[in-house]
């Protein structure tokens, strides 16, 4: 009897080794075979669909391409601008691009077995150096005139690097100490505590923008830069945050809505927002001629009203 139990019990391991156990399972093997030999098994359609990881990886990938072409001459009105802000800022920008760009190619980390830790120690970094050249245009604004010197370098980034420091110990503990999955989505599972810690972030960055957007339209606006592209960047920015702000309450409660709702803000951020901060804060910069760049900044300035006074 003994004999024939075994007998069985090695019949039915060669049984499941033998036959898959879902056809979808050996359908998905197949065709990651046929197509990269299995080796690249799930890495562009993995976790979020094909169209999430091309939704974010074209757009980085076009933008780093625009920064390598611009490079040489950026690099040329750099020295010859001597401006530290526009400089240091320049730097950050390449080294938060790239970082950006790994983490939109390595979506499938997120829901691969082993890869959680490295999934959210990227996912780390690249949001908070995002966030750090958000803080630091924030706080550029609100000195309320193109700043440039040792002394506005060191006010601007030391306040964005105070902040930004906060925010990765936070996230750091809550996510490494703590066990709170703040950087991965499971749509079968409601984190609660998660899903609130993202709402007290949104909650302070659409503040913050919605603080900006109404000094704007105020009295107050001629302490702030006198033109309309930082307008429209607060703008865009104000109701971004405000939008994924809805997201994670909405997540917060359970919705499915709330994390479609999540996802379609997060993609717009990391796809967009990096093109958006240039055209903003650098695009002007780089320009050739420096009469034509103060021509610009006129015009800007005197269809947004800042002149009207002087004509009363």
């Amino acid at each position: 009897m003994r004999g024939l139990k075994e007998a069985l019990q090695v019949v039915a391991e060669a049984t499941e080794v033998t036959f898959p156990s879902s056809s979808k399972e050996s359908s998905s093997a197949a065709a990651a075979e046929a197509i990269g030999g299995g080796k690249y098994e799930g890495w562009l359609w993995e976790c979020h669909g094909i169209w999430h990881s091309l939704f974010l990886i074209i757009p980085t990938a076009l933008f780093l391409l625009y920064l390598a072409f611009q490079a040489k001459k950026s690099v040329s009105k750099l020295f010859n601008g001597r401006s530290h802000i526009i400089i240091a800022y320049y730097i950050f920008l390449w080294v938060v691009t790239l970082l950006n760009l790994l983490w939109c190619s390595l979506q499938a980390w997120e829901c691969t077995s082993g890869k959680e830790v490295a999934w959210s120690i990227l996912s780390l970094f690249t949001t908070s150096g995002m966030l750090f050249l958000e803080v630091s245009l924030m706080a550029f604004l609100l000195q309320g005139n193109y700043a440039s010197g040792q002394e506005a370098l060191t006010r601007t980034f030391g306040i964005s690097g105070i902040i930004v420091g906060v925010d990765i110990f936070l996230k750091g503990l809550y996510t490494f100490g703590f066990g709170i999955p703040l950087f991965i989505d499971n749509n079968e599972e409601s984190h609660r505590v998660k899903w609130g810690l993202w709402v007290v972030h949104r909650l302070l960055l659409t503040g913050v923008y919605g603080f900006i957007f109404c000094v704007y339209r105020s009295r107050w606006r001629e302490r702030l830069p006198a033109r309309p592209a930082f307008y429209n960047y607060i703008t865009i920015m104000f109701f971004l945050n405000g939008l994924a702000l809805f997201a994670c309450a909405l997540a917060a409660n359970g919705a499915a809505f709330g994390l479609w709702l999540n996802e379609i803000t997060t993609v717009c951020y990391h796809a967009l927002y990096l093109p958006l901060l240039y055209v903003t804060f650098l695009a002007d910069f780089f320009q050739e001629d420096d009469l034509n760049l103060e021509n610009v900044y006129y015009s800007e300035m005197k269809d947004a009203g800042f002149f009207d006074a002087d004509w009363e």
